[in-house]
């Protein structure tokens, strides 16, 4: 990562920028990326990172259709692509809870199109107004953003990293086809035994999605996950069951999830909401520093600007902003018609919005936007706004319960689409700022990137609850003609989350018992410096979904010490220059191919979505029988193996990859016992 204090493109020079040919390709990617990412925060309640499939995504479209490229132009795309993918993440935190609390029926496209738009606005602009603070004063390390930039200069300068995201990015939509399209396989493997008064379960999500999630996260967080499911589907509800007994169900698996859903899952809220606010305290310095930071006036050269520090002018960007708070406070005061409730949110939403936004923005440079805590700011966003509501609207205004809720959830949904969004912009903007982007132009496109986010992310949600309904809960209370079930509904862990704190909050039906005992667990796990949120969405999602993400965890620890053994020919607990550098090859490799994976399934099941819901079946309409779980998991073990295959072109030559992974779990079990042992004083 040489030359990264200088701008790869001088400033002094002005290559193609934010083209009409940027803004097309941008604006389609922007769509499949925000598509992708609400189906997989849906399904598995995590997101990751578009910048660096979008940038690859980038290369290959505009380099196959044009010669004259610049690496500026891939910045655009990549940055407008990102943008809606971070707002779909804040868009499916809250709006679907507005089903799980039955407010909705369905998805509602004006409502969900001004929630995103005031909110991603509201955080693109904040964050601009902090971009020359924190990336230029500051100079902090943005590690996704330099990821982003060594990928974008390593296709300027020439690699196969394009190639391998083409080939996952494919395979991902073929397996995507043949699994929820053609029903070849089951999507899910599972089955339960009775063993000494009480139950055993073990079942696996046959996604290669959720399989790359592990991969690109890695071990340690994929091992806290699949702990959590562990002891949720494999502790407690075993114990819940042999202490109050099991529920009539037609199966085993069955009776798993009614308990799971009716109680233990409950116990996953309790651990989420402390973990949201310890995760919050325990960074408490940072965003002291973050935020005292965002205050504190620079002066401006008073000269001309060079083309790299040329913002938005500051003036038009605070402008902007008091504009959009009170769009907000009409559309609350148009919402809820009370004059007063909305006058309150609306100030509260431009103190909190900006409050999060440099929060967000600082967090993500030092740590990564990936591991910013973007749940525990909801939630904790949700807790200030339930005792606003509850203050203005319930004890000075007297409004129904369902007022109530509805405000708070219009205020949270504002605030944590404006969270999600500002750390990818600083992301982003640190990606342009060693590239030698001009910081002006890439905020034009970042404000393209949150608009068509907005524009495609209530379709998307509405397409998705009327093809499968999004969440359990929601389902429950509105069932599919053709899934009564509820077996192919979207989990939505965040959303029924926020529904089940909400409706409790107003004196809902919240499991108390189980609540207080995952906030028990949260504080053993914080005592114990366990990472509690990852564990606590193991325990919040069947343990199904968290054996893919365990075994890509696994795939990605055996290939990264693998290559430490080939280039120091032991496993050393503190490997070599050389081998931490060819473990980065392996692991940027195995990032591109799991993120093209990724992309392709779950657009697939976007697809899928569209299909059913024009009332196609293509396992129907060709007569196709689904495989039995034998060959189910042979056809994902497939998959898997092709994964591993593309991953380890990137290894250093010599050895093979068996017997490097014989040596690689040999050595962790030995650590793992010597971690064990008594500490010798």
């Amino acid at each position: 990562m040489s030359g990264l204090n200088e701008p790869y493109i001088p400033a002094h020079e002005s290559p193609l920028e934010l083209t009409t040919r940027v803004i097309l390709v941008g604006i389609v990617l922007g769509i499949l990326m925000t598509a992708a990412n609400a189906y997989l925060g849906l399904y598995a309640g995590m997101t990751v990172s578009a910048s660096i499939p979008a940038a690859v995504m980038s290369m290959i479209i505009l380099r196959t259709m044009f010669k004259d490229v610049s690496i500026l132009e891939n910045n655009a795309v990549q940055t407008m692509a990102s943008a809606g993918e971070s707002l779909a993440a804040g868009v499916i935190f809250t709006v679907p809870a507005l089903l799980v609390m039955n407010i909705w029926t369905e998805i509602q496209w004006m409502e969900t199109l001004i929630i995103a738009t005031l909110g991603g606005l509201l955080g693109t602009m904040f964050t601009i107004a902090l971009r020359r603070l924190f990336i230029v004063e500051e100079a902090l390390p943005y590690p996704e953003g330099v990821a982003c930039r060594e990928v974008l200069v390593a296709g300027e300068e020439g690699g196969d990293g394009a190639l391998a995201i083409l080939y996952a990015l494919a395979i991902g939509g073929i397996y995507g086809l043949m699994v929820k399209g053609f029903e070849v396989t089951h999507h899910t493997v599972e089955g339960a035994v009775s063993f000494i008064s009480t139950r055993l379960y073990a079942g696996m999500d046959l996604s290669i999605a959720l399989l790359s999630v592990g991969y690109i996260v890695g071990i340690r967080i994929a091992s806290f996950i699949f702990f959590g499911g562990v002891l949720g589907f494999g502790l407690l509800v075993p114990m819940y069951g042999l202490i109050y007994g099991w529920p009539d169900s037609k199966t085993l698996v069955d009776g798993f999830y009614i308990i799971w859903s009716t109680q233990v899952r409950y116990v996953g809220v309790g651990a989420m909401v402390v973990g949201g606010v310890y995760t919050l305290w325990s960074m408490r310095k940072t965003i002291i520093t973050g935020l005292s930071k965002a205050f504190v006036k620079t002066d401006d050269d008073d000269g001309e600007l060079l083309r790299t520090e040329q913002d938005i002018p500051m003036n038009r960007v605070f402008m902007v902003c008091g504009v959009l708070v009170v769009l907000t406070f009409f559309f609350y005061w148009w919402a809820t018609e009370s004059f007063v409730l909305a006058l309150a949110g609306a100030l509260f939403l431009a103190f909190v919005a900006f409050f999060f936004a440099a929060v967000a923005g600082y967090i993500a440079g030092v740590v990564g936007s990936s591991n910013s805590p973007v749940s525990g700011m909801t939630i904790a966003t949700l807790l200030f706004t339930v005792g606003l509501v509850y203050i203005i609207g319930d004890v000075f205004l007297g409004m129904a319960k369902q007022d109530l809720m509805f405000a708070t959830l219009l205020i949270a949904a504002i605030v944590a689409s404006s969270a999600a969004i500002a750390g990818d912009v600083m992301q982003d903007l640190k990606t342009g700022h060693m590239l030698g982007a001009t910081p002006k132009r890439q905020q034009v496109a970042e404000i393209i990137g949150v608009l068509t986010g907005a524009v495609v992310i209530g379709p998307v949600l509405s397409l998705l609850h009327e093809a499968f309904r999004i969440s359990q809960t929601a389902c429950q209370l509105n069932p599919l003609p053709n899934d009564p079930t509820c077996s192919n509904a979207l989990f939505a862990p965040q959303a029924e989350l926020i529904g089940a704190i909400v409706q409790g909050a107003f004196g809902g039906d919240l499991n108390i018992q189980m609540v207080v005992l995952g906030a028990a667990i949260a504080v053993a796990l914080i005592r114990l410096q366990m990472p509690v949120m990852s564990v606590a969405i193991g325990i919040y999602l069947p343990l199904g979904l968290s054996v893919p993400i365990m075994t890509g965890g696994i795939i990605s620890h055996i290939l990264l010490r693998s290559a430490h053994l080939r280039v120091d020919g032991v496993l050393r607990k503190h490997p070599s220059e050389q081998a931490i550098e060819a473990a980065k090859e392996v692991e940027s490799r195995g990032v591109l191919i799991g993120a093209g994976f990724i992309a392709g399934e779950s657009i697939m099941g976007v697809f899928i979505a569209v299909l059913i819901v024009a009332k196609q079946d293509l396992a129907h309409e060709f007569g196709i029988q689904t495989m039995n779980n034998a060959m189910s998991l042979l056809f994902f073990a497939w998959f898997v193996g092709v994964f591993i295959w593309l991953a380890t072109r990137a290894l250093p030559k010599g050895g093979s990859l068996a017997g490097d992974a014989v040596m690689v779990v040999a050595d962790a079990f030995r650590n793992m016992l010597d971690a064990l042992q008594p500490k010798k004083r």
